[in-house]
């Protein structure tokens, strides 16, 4: 890409490690503007769990796709990199920085790597239809389908991912043709610096602790209860994602709120260590170990 062609900086990280912070001062320092990357900041009245920023936060740099749908509406993939790719198009146009923040590996990589998305919708009686068959032939079987129908798709989901199996073979079955050949890639026009924040293992567990005690003191509990009692049910992808899902033993009653708040933490390490996967991928990275120095570092990666 030509040194011309106008910046995309991304902050990606694990959860807990300051990407907001990281963000909002290189924002004032750039011109920035924040564009959301993360699947769950999406969502209305889902603040505290999934650890969004807070109305000083957004007060202090433009923020964008944060808030846009409700927790029972639906959402894509393919949806939120139409949103954000016209966000970025328009900050640009601005004569401002976009900066893509977040934790959402398949949100960052369909950005920055430039995926085609198979424009396919769901398919819910297809869907009910293959979990069916799952539970009764086991995932093993459909995998080994998909592997018959589209080798190329097999080779790159795990054979026990039965969401990613079922969807491969729902976009075969719905456009006939396979989810690996609508799914080449085709980078942004862009500048792309990918700012990958880290943090010591041991030092991020403990940050991410202190993290859901504070949720919990910030009234976490209650922010469940009232999404419970305008009607989101379990079911719902917003509902059972993390920071919520933990809790539904604790309102059906089967576990106690230390048991659910411990799951929490644990959970959080287990999806810490399944992010890096994806940030390994991402193209044009430049790691910068979290701390004092960070914005410093973020500074001289951009600017070089």
């Amino acid at each position: 890409m030509s040194h011309q062609s106008p910046p995309l900086i991304a902050i990606v990280g694990p959860t807990g490690v300051g990407k907001t912070a990281l963000g909002i001062e290189l924002a004032r320092r750039i011109a920035g503007e924040i564009v959301n990357a993360d699947s769950r900041q999406i969502y209305r009245g889902m603040d505290i769990g999934t650890a969004k920023p807070t109305p000083a936060e957004r007060a202090a740099a433009p923020h964008h796709l944060f808030d846009i749908i409700d927790p029972d509406q639906a959402f894509s993939l393919a949806v939120y990199q139409d949103l954000a790719t016209a966000t970025i198009e328009s900050i640009v146009q601005r004569g401002h920085v976009p900066l893509l923040v977040g934790g959402t590996g398949q949100y960052l990589a369909a950005i920055l790597e430039g995926w085609t998305i198979p424009r396919v919708p769901p398919q819910p009686e297809l869907r009910a239809q293959l979990r069916a068959e799952a539970e009764a032939q086991g995932t093993a079987a459909l995998y080994a389908r998909l592997a018959s129908l589209d080798p190329a798709a097999a080779a790159r989901i795990e054979p026990n991912n039965l969401r990613r199996i079922i969807r491969a073979l729902e976009v075969h079955a719905t456009s006939g043709e396979p989810i690996s050949a609508q799914q080449r890639k085709h980078p942004p026009p862009y500048r792309i610096t990918t700012l990958w924040l880290t943090m010591e293992r041991a030092a991020l567990y403990a940050r991410i602790d202190a993290r859901v005690d504070a949720m919990i003191a910030a009234g976490l509990v209650e922010e469940v209860r009232g999404l419970l009692e305008r009607g989101y049910g379990w079911d719902l992808p917003a509902m059972s994602s993390l920071g919520y899902k933990e809790f539904r033993p604790y309102f059906e009653g089967s576990a106690t709120l230390e048991s659910c708040i411990q799951r929490l933490k644990f959970n959080t390490h287990a999806f810490v260590r399944k992010q890096e996967m994806w940030f390994r991928r991402l193209p044009h990275l430049v790691r910068i170990e979290a701390g004092p120095a960070a914005v410093a570092r973020a500074m001289a990666a951009i600017t070089r």
